[in-house]
């Protein structure tokens, strides 16, 4: 092996070194290989095993590669779902001399698959609708971030599963271009690339006879095209409406949150006519509403109930023209003003029906509704009494249904 070897690496990995870098990649002996499946690519790319996991390397012109190490973690800071790049080698040379070709190192995602992979086997619709949807909303986390693909494919893309649905990875980060901002037409044509990749990859599936027959390529590109639009309106597009519809706010908030997105910013601009809003998502990581509402307010709940309360406390932030004062005084205020008030309003005779949180949890739910069916803003105060008379008056103590008999004793009381 050459002296000349040189590795960038932010934490390089001395095992590096024991790999047979002299060798084209392509002639790697096989006790070094690991047997996964791979995409089609333009370059050479093995999977090797080192220090107990495996990484991706691939090769490619020294500048290029530099480049696309440098692009990865940048979308690794900016937390978009990407492969986490390992390092570079330069300086490569075969034992009689001859010049080759630098390598990039990534690591391997872990229970991950080509999208290649997963269209060649028997796939129910709905299963390739979803995976689909998964790239969809990768495609748009990137642009939202400025970050330009051009080269979408699925050999491009990892998919791996998550609470039953599916998470898509950029793995290719050659063609693309991060900037502060995208232009519509930057997002519209790195989209007909993708249907057009996206096209031609199935098609070529089916010359060869692995895909199902009811598989429609030319479908399942425009699908792509579509979901994808719709996910980009959903999150970007301005909503105005006047200052008595601030339920609005709460609507707009359920729909990010139904397509799995939390509300990372929440940007209102008002005028003399009346309100428009914008929402900016942010996907966070398991754990963190519940971690920032305990710092923010003492209050310890279940994860799914964080993210409402923070919702609502975002809500009253922006209702209450505070959103340039620091959270935390915002935080108590919500607190003090909405939370405690509206939880001590319930009598002490039901207060053992549900926790605190997920009575204000169910009061919200109650709120929307209402103000869904009469088109308007429902004061606090009217919520709180009608749902106590409609809702959580008629619910068992939740107290006596969990330190009750267990499930089937009651079942069979039932069927009595």
């Amino acid at each position: 092996m050459s002296t000349s070897l040189q590795i960038t690496a932010a934490a390089p990995d001395p095992a590096l070194l024991d790999l047979p870098w002299h060798v084209p990649l392509e002639d790697w002996p096989a006790e070094t290989i690991a047997a996964l499946p791979r995409g089609i690519s333009r370059h050479i790319v093995r999977f090797v095993r080192m220090s107990g996991r495996v990484i991706a390397i691939k090769e490619i012109g020294e500048s290029v590669a530099y480049r696309e190490y440098q692009l990865l973690r940048d979308l690794n800071r900016l937390d978009v779902p990407s492969v986490r790049p390992v390092g570079v080698i330069t300086g490569r040379h075969s034992p009689d001399g001859e010049a080759l070709n630098s390598a990039l190192v990534t690591e391997h995602l872990r229970f991950s698959l080509p999208y290649r992979a997963l269209f060649s086997r028997h796939l129910a619709p709905e299963t390739a609708t979803r995976l689909i949807d998964a790239l969809a909303v990768l495609l748009v986390r990137l642009h939202l971030t400025g970050f330009y693909w051009g080269d979408v494919s699925l050999s491009n893309t990892l998919f791996r599963r998550d609470a039953g649905e599916f998470a898509a990875y950029l793995v290719d980060a050659e063609t693309g271009e991060l900037h502060g901002e995208l232009t519509r037409g930057q997002r519209e044509y790195d989209l007909e690339i993708a249907r057009v990749n996206i096209i031609g990859e199935l098609m070529d599936l089916d010359a060869g006879d692995l895909l199902m027959e009811e598989v429609d390529t030319v479908a399942i590109g425009a699908m792509l095209v579509e979901r994808y639009q719709d996910l980009w309106s959903t999150l970007t597009d301005l909503e105005e409406f006047g200052t008595a519809d601030r339920w609005r706010v709460a609507d707009r908030i359920r729909r990010l949150n139904a397509l799995g997105y939390d509300v990372g910013e929440l940007q209102i601009t008002t005028d003399i006519d009346g309100t428009s809003v914008q929402i900016q998502p942010k996907v966070v990581d398991a754990g963190h509403h519940h971690r920032r509402l305990m710092r923010l307010t003492g209050l310890d709940v279940q994860e799914n109930q964080a993210r409402r309360l923070l919702n609502d406390m975002d809500t009253y932030r922006a209702a209450t023209d505070r959103l340039g004062d620091d959270e935390e005084y915002v935080a108590h205020d919500w607190l003090t003003e909405v939370f405690e008030p509206t939880v001590r309003a319930v009598p002490r005779d039901l207060s053992r029906k549900l926790e605190p949180a997920e009575i204000f949890h169910e009061m919200l739910e109650h709120r929307w509704f209402m103000a869904q069916a009469r088109g308007q803003d429902v004061p606090l105060p009217e919520v709180v009494t009608s749902y106590i008379e409609s809702v959580l008056r008629h619910r068992p103590d939740e107290d006596a249904v969990l330190g009750g008999p267990p499930t089937d004793t009651i079942a069979r009381v039932s069927d009595e």
